[in-house]
């Protein structure tokens, strides 16, 4: 089963250095795969050059999409995560 979530980002900053660093450490905890979408560009979501490609900004619609066997603990911590305020 995939796992997809569609949101608008609300972590400060968007995905700067500091927070993709954060969130790339969190994914790679699972091990379920987890690609992140903005703007029909794909980007495996643990791997730091790749998101950082994003350019993920506060406020920007992205998806995200894990996949593998603890695919609903990861869903729910990077979405945690990508919607702090």
């Amino acid at each position: 089963m995939v796992f997809v979530a569609k949101e608008k980002v609300r972590i400060h900053r968007g995905l700067q250095a500091r927070n993709t660093t954060i969130f790339v450490a969190k994914a790679r905890t699972f091990s379920s795969d987890v690609i992140l979408t903005k703007n029909g560009k794909s980007s495996n979501g643990k791997e730091i050059m790749k998101v950082m490609d994003l350019n993920v900004n506060s406020g920007d619609d992205i998806t995200l999409l894990v996949s593998g066997t603890d695919e609903q603990a990861a869903i729910h911590t990077l979405k945690d995560f990508l919607l702090n305020k």
